[in-house]
């Protein structure tokens, strides 16, 4: 007879915001939905903060020169591809500024999205990169219609009230390559030290 083996799996964690500030590991989500087209994958590399990050793959929109398929290797719209979900509870409401850690290597993979408790507002949606290429780089730009390389300030999530809440993070543009995330309520905050 087989000895009875119990496993105990740790639920999945609820980070907690402490005086208007939390940073977080990407590869620590709670749960990744619509991933049947573009799913995240965990990538080990000492070069990422914490050893690991999160990729969009499979990757077929490397260079310009690659076709654009909406709905496939692309999604200007937040909230239909490969969405990362993680929990936490605020003890603060208000205004939280984001910034993301990602790699870009080029002009083809170095967008998000961000949302919160399924809501996709508009000052979440195309934080883009445009410094800081073949690096690890934070940035907290918003890609407009005038401004390709973005806007400084204008990403943000609007907490209403304390609680637990659910950051969502969704793809623009396949191969995107994250690695940890934070909220601040101070604006114009200096760039997070380990850009390079």
């Amino acid at each position: 007879m087989l000895p009875f083996i119990l496993l105990l799996l740790a639920p999945p964690a609820v980070f907690i915001e402490r005086n208007g500030f939390l940073a977080v590991e990407a590869e620590n989500y709670h749960a990744q939905q619509k991933d049947e087209v573009r799913k995240w994958h965990r990538k080990d590399d000492p070069s990422a903060s914490g050893g690991a990050y999160l990729q969009i793959l499979p990757d077929t929109r490397v260079t310009h020169a690659d076709k654009l398929i909406h709905g496939e290797n692309f999604s200007n719209k937040p909230g239909v591809l490969a969405i990362l979900s993680y929990k936490v509870r605020f003890t603060t409401p208000g205004r939280y500024y984001v910034w993301v850690r990602a790699f870009s290597t080029g002009a083809e993979d170095n967008s998000i999205h961000l949302g919160l408790n399924g809501e996709w507002p508009e000052s979440g949606q195309r934080i883009q990169f445009c410094e800081g290429k073949r690096q690890w780089w934070w940035e907290s730009r918003q890609r407009t219609q005038q401004q390709h390389c973005g806007v400084p300030g204008m990403i943000y999530l609007d907490v209403p009230a304390p609680g637990e809440h659910t950051v969502q993070f969704s793809m623009r543009e396949d191969g995107f390559r994250f690695d940890q995330f934070l909220l601040t309520t101070t604006p114009n905050l200096p760039r997070p030290a380990g850009a390079q």
